[in-house]
C-alpha cells in the first residue's frame, strides 16, 4: 500500500515478536492473517485497531490478509452491513487479498460435525436452554451430563440429519460437542456447535436451517484458510482451549489463536447492541451520523484514514483492557489536518463593520491557503467598505487584556489592513448593530508601511460577497467518561449539547468550490469539511475538532 510509508525502526509489539519467532523456526514461510467481522452492524473505532493490526502484520512481514464475513447469525445480519465494511476497509487504506464468508463453509462444516458424531464427538440435545443452562454448572462446580449425551452414534446422525431436514422448530434440538462437563472452563463444558433457526440468510437463501455456532465456525474457517496467525481481542482468551480442541479433533491445519486488548475509547459505546439501540431509537441520524464512533460517522464528520492509522500506531498493542482518552483521537486529526487543511475565513454570529474612510469599490486580497504547507497556493479574497466580524472579537467596555476590537482600539483584519473602532451604532433597544471604524491605508499585509504594530488578528468576511452556509457543530455523544459502565441507561448520559446547528453562517466565496474530499480550517473556528446533505442550494459543513481541545476546560468549570 503506497500511501502507508514504512514505519521508522521502534521496539517491537508482542504479535510481531511472535511473528517474527515462527518466520525465523521456519514454522511457516509466510504468514496469512484474517479480519473476520460479523455483518450485523457498521465498524466502529475499536475494530479499526482489529483491522490496522492484522492488516499491518501482513503488510510488514510481506503477508497477506483475508477478509471473510462471519455470517452465521441470519437473523441479524444484512448485505448492507457488508458493503459498509467494506468501504470503511478500502477507506482505511487496506486491502484483501480474498473476500470469503463463513457461509461459504456450511457444507465443510456440516461435514466436520459428521465426523465428529461418527467418533463419539458430538451429540443431539433435546433440552432447553434453560435446561442446558442449569446443567453446565457454575465456575466452582462441575456441570452435570445432559440425559441425551450417551445416544447411540447412529442415533445422533439420523436426528442432526432431521435437523438439517427441518423436520424440527427453533430451539427444539442442538448439536454439542462432548468434552468435558466437569472442565474448570466453563466453554469446555459440551459446548453447542448447531442451532436451528428458521431464517432468510443474506447469501444461502433458505437453503439451511442449522447454523454453527461462532466457536464452531471460527477455528474451523482460520484451519480452511490456512490462516497462520488468528488475532482475536481478550474476551476470547476462554475460547481458545475450545478453539484448539476442535482444530485437533478433526485433525486441520493447526491456526493459532492470539489474543490482545481491545480499543475502549471514553465518552462514547462501542457495543454494536448498544450503538444499533441509537440509531433505531432516533438518538442519532443513522449510523453514519458524525457523532457516531463508526467508520462511516468519522468519515462523515471529517476524519482522515490517516489520522485513525496514526491513532491506532500510538494506543499499540496491549494485552491488559484500559480505557483510551479520546482527546489522542482527537490530537492526531488536529496534527493531520493543520498539515493539509485548506484555510478560509466564515463569521458564524455577525456584527457589521463599515468602513467609513474606505473610498475603493472593492479590492481583491492575496491570501494564503495554508502557512503550514511549503509549496502554499494563494486565493483571491475580496474586500469592500461592508464586512462581518465575529461578535465576540468586539467589545464595548473591555477588560485591560482584551486585545481585539473596541472603542479606541485597533485590530489587523487577516490578510488585509489595519482597523479602529470610532463609533458603536445600537438600535432602540441597545443592542449593537454596527460598528463605524477606519482603515490605515498603509497597512496593507504583506507591505505594511504604517509602522503601527497590534496585538490581535481577526477574521472578516465581505458583506457583498459573503456566501450563506450550514454549520454543524459536533461535541462528544456522552457526558460521562465510561457510559456503558455507568449506573442505569447509558442513554441517560447523552450529552444534549452534542450537535449545535448555525443555519446561517457567512463565508467567503471561495467556499463556493468546496470539494468534498476537501478539509478546511475556518479560521480561528475549528477544522471543517463538507457534509453529504449538502445542495446546490445549501452547503453543510460539519466541525470535524475544534483547534484546541477545550473539552477538559469546559469540564473544570462545570
Amino acid at each position: 500500500m503506497t500511501e502507508i510509508k514504512k514505519e521508522e525502526e521502534k521496539s517491537l509489539n508482542f504479535l510481531e515478536e511472535i511473528v517474527e519467532e515462527d518466520l525465523s523456526a521456519g514454522k511457516y514461510k509466510t504468514i496469512l492473517t484474517r479480519f473476520p467481522p460479523e455483518p450485523n452492524g457498521y465498524l466502529h473505532i475499536g475494530h479499526s485497531k482489529s483491522i490496522c493490526l492484522n492488516f499491518g502484520l501482513a503488510l510488514k512481514y510481506g503477508g497477506k490478509t483475508n477478509l471473510r464475513f462471519d455470517d452465521t447469525n441470519p437473523v441479524t445480519e444484512d448485505t448492507e452491513y457488508v458493503e459498509s465494511i467494506k468501504e470503511d476497509i478500502r477507506w482505511l487504506g487496506f486491502e484483501w487479498e480474498k473476500e470469503l464468508y463463513a457461509s461459504d463453509y456450511f457444507e465443510q462444516l456440516y461435514q466436520f460435525a459428521i465426523k465428529l458424531i461418527e467418533e463419539g464427538r458430538a451429540y443431539v440435545d433435546d433440552s432447553s436452554s434453560e435446561e442446558i443452562a442449569k446443567l453446565k454448572g457454575t465456575p466452582t462446580e462441575p456441570g452435570k451430563d445432559s440425559p441425551y449425551r450417551d445416544r447411540t452414534v447412529a442415533e445422533n446422525l439420523q436426528l442432526f440429519t432431521a435437523m438439517r431436514e427441518g423436520k424440527y422448530k427453533d430451539g427444539e434440538k442442538v448439536l454439542r460437542a462432548k468434552v468435558d462437563m466437569s472442565s474448570p472452563n466453563m466453554h469446555m463444558r459440551d459446548p453447542i456447535m448447531y442451532r436451528i433457526k428458521h431464517a432468510h440468510h443474506h447469501r444461502t437463501g433458505d437453503k439451511w436451517c442449522i447454523y454453527p455456532m461462532y466457536d464452531f465456525a471460527h477455528g474451523q474457517s482460520d484451519a480452511i484458510e490456512n490462516i497462520t496467525h488468528s488475532i482475536c481481542t481478550l474476551e476470547f482468551v476462554p475460547h481458545r482451549p475450545l478453539y484448539d480442541w476442535f482444530i485437533k479433533e478433526l485433525e486441520l491445519f493447526p491456526s493459532h489463536q492470539f489474543e490482545f486488548a481491545r480499543l475502549n475509547l471514553n465518552y462514547t459505546v462501542m457495543s454494536k447492541r448498544k450503538l444499533l439501540q441509537l440509531v433505531n431509537e432516533g438518538y442519532v441520524t443513522g449510523w453514519d451520523d458524525p457523532r457516531m464512533p463508526t467508520i462511516s460517522g468519522l468519515r462523515r464528520r471529517g476524519y482522515t484514514p490517516e489520522s485513525i492509522r496514526k491513532f491506532c500506531e500510538l494506543i499499540g498493542v496491549q494485552k491488559r483492557d484500559n480505557l483510551i482518552d479520546v482527546s489522542l483521537l482527537e490530537f492526531c486529526i488536529r496534527e493531520h489536518l493543520n498539515r493539509i487543511a485548506l484555510r478560509r475565513m466564515v463569521v458564524f454570529d455577525p456584527v457589521k463593520v463599515i468602513l467609513t474612510n474606505y473610498t475603493q469599490d472593492e479590492e481583491s486580497l492575496k491570501v494564503e491557503d495554508n502557512p503550514e504547507d511549503p509549496e502554499a497556493t494563494h486565493r483571491d479574497v475580496p474586500f469592500s467598505r461592508e464586512l462581518y466580524i465575529e461578535r465576540e472579537d468586539f467589545m464595548e467596555n473591555p477588560p485591560k487584556k482584551f486585545f481585539r476590537l473596541a472603542p479606541g482600539q485597533k485590530v489587523r483584519l487577516k490578510g488585509a489592513y489595519i482597523i479602529q473602532c470610532d463609533e458603536v451604532v445600537k438600535d432602540a433597544d441597545g443592542n449593537i448593530t454596527e460598528l463605524r471604524c477606519s482603515y490605515l491605508p498603509g497597512s496593507k499585509s504583506g507591505g505594511d508601511q504604517s509602522g503601527i504594530k497590534v496585538q490581535a488578528t481577526i477574521h472578516w468576511v465581505s458583506i457583498r460577497h459573503a456566501i450563506p452556509i450550514e454549520i454543524r457543530l459536533y461535541d462528544r455523544l456522552f457526558k460521562v467518561e465510561d457510559p456503558a459502565n455507568a449506573a442505569g441507561d447509558f442513554k441517560d448520559y447523552i450529552n444534549p449539547d452534542s450537535l449545535q446547528v448555525l443555519p446561517a453562517a457567512h463565508a467567503e466565496p471561495a467556499l463556493r468550490q468546496a470539494k468534498f474530499a476537501e478539509r478546511y480550517q475556518f479560521l480561528r473556528k475549528g477544522y471543517f469539511n463538507l457534509d453529504k446533505d449538502s445542495s446546490e442550494e445549501k452547503m453543510i459543513f460539519n466541525r470535524t475538532v475544534t483547534l484546541r481541545d477545550t473539552w477538559a476546560k469546559e469540564q473544570k468549570k462545570g
